[in-house]
């Protein structure tokens, strides 16, 4: 899978004519149900890259989706939430559900639309499908109405109206996913324990084994590939459970590794600095500051005074 080239579906248009659907009503946008899909076995579709989003809620579906080393099992009431440019491959079973919804649209339908800039700011988009979203009853029932209506809009004939109406659907929709993705985070709490503590271990293997003075600073990018789940995931995850960012969290943790070398060895500030992966020891006096209102040349002048 490494060395395959991934296909790329430019639009809805294509993507409608490789699963045998009509031609789209618009050509930004395109709501349609699974059942209406007459062409389910297009290889061009096992490894490919499209440069719109997708919401779907699927339905007996009995496939795997495979993201990076994980692979995904959907069932009953899940939905999946994709951005441009995400690769997906489909492995084992049929690619395509028996029931539910698929909502596609390219970032231009939304040009000159507050939500053109807004919608970067649902982190789902990028969490791949290491974490789809589980519907309870009740909340399939608000999704598949509030897709239905989406869908009515769409088979309208279009008018002056018809591109906001769509669009204030489609950010209603978002919100409640957001809102159910905030429940579901909640109610993982082992797995929100289960993630910190292999983000800790990650980050001490890290400063121990002196990759910091190899590579640099530790990103949230490295530390999100090493647990094979997306950076925004990550993020979203880390502050359910701690109130902070992955970026927090890992700054964090340089501050704490910065205050052990100034308290418990003789380095200077630049040694330190050096030490944890900055390039600049002006870089970890203003981190430091920022973090703990005291310069690091502070911090240990008061820590030996004590």
């Amino acid at each position: 899978m490494k060395n395959k080239i991934p296909f790329v579906v430019k639009s809805v248009t294509e993507l409608n004519q490789l699963l045998g659907l009509p031609k789209p009503r618009h050509p930004l946008i395109v709501v349609y149900r699974y059942d209406q899909i007459t062409r389910r076995d297009d290889k061009l579709l096992d490894y490919f890259c499209p440069q719109f989003y997708s919401i779907a809620i699927k339905k007996n579906f009995k496939g795997k989706v495979r993201y990076g080393q994980s692979f995904y099992d959907f069932d009953e009431g899940m939905m999946s939430f994709v951005g441009p440019g995400q690769l997906l491959a489909h492995t084992g079973g049929d690619n395509i559900p028996e029931e539910g919804f698929c909502l596609m649209f390219h970032p231009d339908f939304f040009a000159g639309h507050v939500l053109a800039a807004k919608i970067r700011q649902y982190g789902f988009f990028s969490y791949e499908l290491n974490e789809a979203l589980h519907l309870s009853d009740e909340e399939q029932l608000l999704v598949e109405t509030i897709m239905g209506q989406i869908e009515t809009e769409y088979q309208n004939p279009i008018d002056t109206l018809s591109q906001d109406v769509m669009i204030t659907h489609i950010e209603l929709l978002l919100h409640y996913s957001q809102r159910f993705y905030n429940r579901q985070f909640i109610t993982r709490k082992p797995a929100n324990h289960e993630l910190l503590a292999r983000v800790e271990k990650l980050l001490n293997a890290y400063f121990s084994d002196e990759m910091a003075l190899r590579e640099g600073l530790p990103t949230v990018q490295h530390i999100a590939e090493a647990l094979h789940i997306s950076p925004n995931y990550l993020s979203d995850m880390l502050r359910i459970a701690t109130g902070k960012s992955a970026q927090g969290h890992i700054q964090d943790k340089i501050i704490e590794k910065a205050k052990e070398l100034l308290s418990t060895t003789n380095l200077s500030i630049s040694e330190v600095a050096y030490l944890i992966g900055f390039e600049r020891p002006q870089s970890l006096n203003r981190l430091f500051k920022k973090k703990t209102n005291l310069t690091p040349v502070a911090f240990k002048q008061g820590f030996r005074s004590n």
